[in-house]
């Protein structure tokens, strides 16, 4: 293959200037390499890691805000006056979930339209503020609106995230290297549950203290402002939107990291791309393979949020529910949170190891038998060892389905497809306290695990039955439409 010195447009400040492309434009009818063959086996270079750490620094805040608020329910509950089981109690847990539905569904395709790189940044700032804004609330009401409204951030920012790193890192490292990104956010959740355990009990200042951790989870915007020139675009995406010269100069800044030579020539696609319309995203998902993986997406995001979420937001109401004091009740769940950035760590070698679809049934079936041993469990160290076992599982089994889950649609429509899929997680978790709290308070917490386990063996099932392979598989070769 001829190639040539790299000199491309699409400079960041700090790189290098680049020339245009535009002698070496694809020409139409050339049998070669293409723009996404290219990007697949691309060496992993500065850009890639460049934007999975600016992903995974995104979700960390992203992470602190899901579990912010199990993590200082305790204390809610006093300043409040809020009874576990009241209505305003359960709307509180609840209210960031329904704003998180809210976001995957109406902003989680906003990736789609206005592309991976604004779409991650706008999510972002947007969070970040109504963050901030709910450390100023004056009552219980105001406290649950801007949660939702911070919901709504947060549930955008998954499926443009998993788009994003799906799109741009090579086939052999995808999996790896999305996996470092999750890993980096799933700090957030210990590190909250600890500056629960600290600020919580206390007012420095005269300011109670679970308005300082909701403060905290505001400094998202601030790193926003640090990145934003710099981050780039997918060039996948740019080629789906029809501006091929800005994806192959988009491409020329991450060959260029890597240390790669660009073809001169690439392969001209076989129909000339376009952005498509709301109606040409949902007729490409209703056409084979995309109908059946839509469908099993739905029915696996309709039940893992028993599991996932299940656990981080009612695992203090249960160890409260034995007796134990809120404080106690607070460093049980901060420590057993801790399995969370450790199988996000162990993620990393299993995705690589692992076909991502036995992976990810494989962490479901533990989750269902680590959160039954937590909820038999009745002395202090055993429900700590379950509870952390239990994150552990539940993070090698949410970073390989968020992998996985990016790779089994096509750039034009897949934040589309993730966003609509997962927004139904969110709403199924802001049921979640309506369901389940019931069930722990009428029959005990291992009636409400023996629940969340039957959801997550519908979950493997139907994921056995529909979804494909695709562990070191080119995206062409995924997704051949």
């Amino acid at each position: 293959m001829n190639s040539h010195p790299l000199d491309l447009g699409g400079s960041a400040p700090g790189e290098a200037p680049h020339r245009p492309l535009a002698a070496e434009a694809p020409l139409p009818g050339h049998q070669g390499v293409t723009l996404s063959s290219f990007m697949d086996d691309m060496p992993v270079g500065a850009l890639h890691r460049f934007v999975v750490w600016v992903i995974g620094i995104g979700l960390f805040f992203d992470m602190y805000e899901i579990f912010l608020v199990s993590s200082i329910g305790a204390a809610l509950q006093n300043e409040y006056g809020l009874d576990a089981h009241s209505l305003a109690f359960k709307l509180l847990l609840a209210s960031a979930f329904v704003g998180m539905f809210f976001g995957s569904l109406f902003l989680g395709s906003l990736a789609d339209r206005i592309g991976r790189r604004r779409a991650f940044l706008f999510t972002l700032v947007w969070y970040s503020a109504f963050s901030l804004l709910a450390a100023f609330s004056v009552d219980a009401t105001m406290l649950v609106v801007c949660r939702f409204l911070t919901g709504v951030g947060v549930g955008a920012i998954y499926p443009v995230a998993d788009s994003f790193l799906s799109e741009i890192l090579p086939k052999e490292k995808r999996g790896r290297m999305a996996a470092w990104a999750y890993t980096t956010s799933y700090v957030a959740v210990p590190l909250v549950g600890f500056l629960a355990v600290w600020l919580n009990p206390i007012h420095p200042a005269g300011i109670a203290g679970w308005r300082i951790i909701l403060a905290i989870g505001s400094l998202g915007a601030l790193f926003v402002l640090a990145v934003q020139h710099r981050l780039p675009e997918s060039p996948r995406w740019l080629l789906a939107q029809g501006r091929a010269d800005e994806a192959y100069a988009m491409l020329g800044r991450f060959a260029q990291s890597a240390g790669a030579p660009m073809p001169k020539r690439f392969a001209e696609p076989k129909t000339r791309q376009h952005p498509l319309s709301l109606a040409e995203r949902i007729a490409l998902l209703r056409r084979a393979p995309y109908d059946k993986r839509y469908v099993m997406l739905v029915v696996f995001h309709l039940f893992q949020a028993f599991g996932y979420y299940g656990f981080g937001t009612l695992a203090g109401v249960v160890v409260k529910s034995r007796g134990i004091d809120v404080t106690g009740s607070t460093l049980f769940v901060a420590l057993s949170f801790l399995g969370y950035p450790i199988g996000s760590l162990l993620s990393v070698p299993l995705l690589n190891w692992i076909e991502r679809r036995t992976l990810v049934i494989a962490s479901l079936i533990s989750i269902g038998i680590f959160g039954l041993g937590f909820a038999y469990s009745g002395q202090a160290a055993l429900i700590v060892c379950f509870g952390v076992l239990t994150t552990c599982a539940s993070n090698v089994f949410s970073n390989a389905y968020h992998v996985y889950q990016a790779e089994i649609f096509p750039a034009s429509v897949r934040s589309t497809a993730i966003g609509s899929t997962y927004s139904l997680s969110r709403i199924m978790s802001s049921a979640l306290p309506f369901i389940l709290l019931p069930v722990l308070t009428q029959h005990g917490p291992i009636a409400m695990f023996g629940v969340i386990s039957a959801a997550l063996a519908i979950v493997a099932v139907t994921l056995r039955a529909f979804g494909p392979l695709t562990t070191r598989r080119s995206q062409d070769e995924i997704n051949p439409v």
